[in-house]
């Protein structure tokens, strides 16, 4: 255990050295204890590109600076957009409060928890809205937001693991789409650098903590959560082994 310990307290030190002097969003530190670059032991084939490195331990990993420069290019993107007409989806329980943070801060719409079917596609359905562009935490997890953003031809933004598939996916953030601490900088970065690029504030004048952003730990709801990511993820696996061969 103790020399598990050390190689991940090497591992970090090294990863430190790598993007000392970049400049980025935040310090290096923060991005590496939030676990904002951490996949997967798997990863698919559209995330492949994504990948800069596979730890010892399997585990998948995003170049920091990627992620940094999406951001970015997120907040460029929704900061053209009138407050009403961008949507945020979260559907994961770790992304509950960052998403609804987020939309609070930026004036966005939320979607929080499961997506009614129609919501986008259908002017009868309770929850009808008609957003011009949405962010999704997950696209296993948010896929009906997804397709009906795609069937009624809007950009989708998607925070995207590696074991994520991003078809209809406008803008790739290759970011840990399932760490609490992770979603949590991931949101509170985006909504800073939104009202930054509104010109709403400058960067030190962003008053909110990564903190306020991170879902609080319910073990209940995270049980049935991982459940349910379980049972999608094993559905998935299933729906593809019955595939028909083709010769």
């Amino acid at each position: 255990m103790e020399e598990r310990i050390e190689k991940d307290n090497r591992q970090e030190i090294d990863d430190t050295e790598f993007y000392k002097g970049k400049d980025l969003l935040i310090d290096i530190e923060t991005y590496l204890k939030s676990g904002v670059h951490i996949g997967t032991k798997f990863k698919t084939g559209e995330m492949r590109r994504y990948i800069f490195k596979k730890r010892k331990d399997g585990l998948m990993v995003f170049n920091i600076e990627t992620i940094d420069k999406r951001i970015r290019m997120i907040a460029k993107m929704l900061a053209k957009y009138d407050a009403k007409d961008v949507a945020i989806v979260a559907r994961r329980l770790y992304g509950h409060k960052p998403a609804r943070k987020a939309a609070a801060m930026i004036g966005a719409k939320e979607f929080i928890g499961r997506f009614i079917p129609g919501t986008f596609t259908n002017p009868q359905a309770r929850l009808f809205h008609e957003p011009k562009v949405i962010l999704i935490t997950d696209p296993i997890a948010d896929a009906q937001a997804l397709k009906e953003a795609s069937e009624i031809h809007i950009p989708v933004i998607a925070i995207a693991g590696s074991d994520s598939p991003v078809g209809n996916v406008d803008l790739v953030v290759p970011a840990n789409n399932k760490g609490r601490k992770s979603l949590a900088l991931l949101f509170y970065l985006i909504t800073r650098e939104v009202l930054v690029e509104r010109k709403e504030l400058d960067r030190a004048a962003f008053s909110s903590q990564v903190n306020e952003f991170e879902q609080e730990i319910d073990e209940v709801q995270e049980e049935k959560a991982r459940k349910a990511y379980q049972a999608k993820k094993l559905a998935r696996s299933g729906n593809r082994s019955r595939r028909p061969r083709r010769d």
